[in-house]
């Protein structure tokens, strides 16, 4: 009996998952000089409790109704990214009252105004801008990591979202490219920074700590004792809520700074741009549910084998690690958790599929997985109801 509603439940989410979302979305694909191509998105509007803009009129970064959201754009993410963005539109409760400030590469295959003409094209409601990221402000900083993908100076962008987003935008929510959100973003974006913390983040203090730094690094009693007054806890960085008054007036800026130039003399690190924002920070992070970065679902950075969601209700999905989920669906080697990233995916190319292909990929996910969802059930209802 238990093999047969579990089928049973299967189609039922797939149905769901399939029909809900893509009976809205144009199948006209977006092209232009860059070779993407994407649909167009729904139209997301504000419920009538939403706060109304000052100018409707005139869009501008500077109204105080509005939520900031910040990420990075480029080629290699661009299909990520745009799955983040819609993830983020389809669970607001005021989707109009978002504004999302994209940080591009300067040297990008996509130039900022092919970037800016596909957003447009993907969300012609959507309220944006696209800044320049120089690589040259960091370039000279960034030293070897452990994956290579972790040394684009890119990655480093939220270093400087103080100096690169207008000093009227006093707080922004910072979200990295490989995720979906599937709560409303508002919920993240009111949290509370008490005792003049500048950032919030889940906190996992149950993590190995001491990994994230060399040997060299707590051997030396000087800059190890950066820690001696707080009580160190691993945050990923790919979720952030930040506080960018707090943040110029305390120059974090530069304090990151400082660590990466120890670290191009001394190697007291081996991640990437993690480790700074650990030594600048952990141990004084807002602590944010853990609902808000079930992170890890990329696998590790060698491997990126498939991992389980962690215990506890869902609100962000975060494919951190080597493997990201339109990478394993293109492949046909998708992960079981893959499949809930897929009905946000606009990718033009992903839309070209047959229904009994798509079945048998849900099917062949979840008939494996279903177990899985008898002990998250709030994903579980959220899955099927969406919302």
């Amino acid at each position: 009996m238990r093999p047969i509603l579990n089928a049973a439940a299967v189609l039922l989410l797939h149905f769901l998952l399939t029909a809900t979302f893509c009976v809205a979305i144009r199948t006209v694909g977006v092209r232009d000089g860059s070779g993407f191509g994407f649909s167009e998105a729904p139209d997301y509007r504000n419920g009538v409790e939403c706060p109304v803009s000052i100018n409707k009129e005139l869009v501008s970064s500077c109204d105080p109704s509005l939520v900031h959201v910040a990420m990075t754009l480029d080629s290699e993410y661009l299909r990520g990214s745009i799955a983040a963005v819609h993830s983020v539109l389809r669970h607001a409760s005021c989707p109009e009252n978002i504004f999302f400030h994209f940080i591009a590469a300067e040297f990008d295959q996509a130039s900022p105004r092919v970037l800016s003409k596909l957003v447009r094209s993907t969300f012609p409601s959507l309220k944006f801008k696209i800044y320049i990221f120089r690589e040259d402000t960091v370039i000279n900083l960034i030293s070897s990591s452990t994956r290579q993908a972790l040394e684009n100076p890119l990655n480093y962008a939220r270093n400087y979202l103080g100096d690169i987003l207008g000093l009227c935008v006093d707080r922004v929510v910072y979200l990295d490219s490989d995720l979906i959100v599937v709560d409303d973003i508002l919920k993240l974006w009111y949290t509370t920074l008490t005792n003049s913390r500048v950032i919030g983040a889940p906190e996992y203090c149950h993590a190995n700590f001491s990994k994230y730094f060399t040997d060299g690094f707590w051997s030396d009693p000087v800059i190890s004792r950066v820690f001696q007054s707080r009580k160190p806890c691993y945050f990923n960085t790919g979720v952030m809520v930040m506080d960018l008054v707090r943040w110029r007036e305390g120059n974090f800026r530069k304090r990151i700074e400082n660590w990466m130039e120890i670290q191009r003399k001394r190697r007291i690190y081996e991640l990437g741009s993690l480790p700074p924002f650990l030594l600048v920070f952990a141990g004084n992070v807002e602590p944010i549910d853990h609902r808000w970065n079930q992170h890890g679902l990329g696998g590790d950075n060698v491997r990126g084998s498939c991992r389980p969601l962690h215990p506890g209700p869902v609100s962000l999905l975060h494919w951190s690690g080597k493997g990201k989920p339109w990478v394993r669906l293109d492949a046909r080697k998708p992960c079981p958790l893959d499949h809930l990233w897929e009905p946000y995916d606009l990718y033009k190319g992903s839309l070209v599929k047959t229904e009994s292909s798509t079945t048998a990929s849900m099917l062949l996910g979840y008939s494996s997985y279903f177990d899985s969802f008898l002990f998250f059930p709030s994903l579980f209802v959220f899955t099927l109801l969406q919302k």
